[in-house]
């Protein structure tokens, strides 16, 4: 599993669900993987965003990434969409060994619920040390817990 990945449905308007996304100084209030966010309010493309983590096992890092895409809801042929995306800066990206892209996609069709796809594609020799099982453990926790916050403010 080198693009770890976690989609999850939510009984919530798709816009709903992109307000609690893009609220990133709320974060610590329901996320329990991304604890926190620093990033210029509300995020654009270009923006620098640091990603503050918590893993599993209890330990926490800190992630520089930079915003390559904000898609904010709009209409596909019946189907609502949008997107958020970001890519990973540290020392191992700038090196070559680890780069990472992540797509945080959402989808509703009509009187369907909102479905959240995230995946971060990563490539470079050192891929298997950056943990993608860990990633995927905690992509699936900010699923759940996006899917909790949206659905309580729906």
């Amino acid at each position: 599993m080198s693009n770890p990945r976690a989609t999850v449905e939510i009984n919530a308007p798709l816009e709903t669900v992109w307000a609690v996304m893009m609220d990133v100084d709320a974060y610590g209030e329901w996320n329990s993987f991304c604890f926190r966010a620093d990033c210029p309010s509300p995020p654009a493309a270009g923006d620098p965003i640091k990603l503050h983590v918590r893993w599993a096992n209890g330990k926490t890092q800190s992630s520089p990434e930079r915003i390559s895409e904000v898609t904010p809801p709009y209409d596909d042929q019946g189907t609502t969409r949008a997107t958020l995306a970001y890519v990973y800066e540290g020392l191992p990206a700038k090196l070559g060994l680890v780069k990472g892209r992540r797509l945080q996609q959402l989808s509703q069709s009509p009187g369907g619920p909102t479905v959240y796809d995230t995946v971060e594609e990563f490539s470079g020799p050192l891929v298997a040390l950056a943990g993608p099982g860990r990633v995927e453990e905690g992509f699936t926790r900010h699923a759940n817990d996006l899917k909790r916050r949206a659905e309580s403010q729906a």
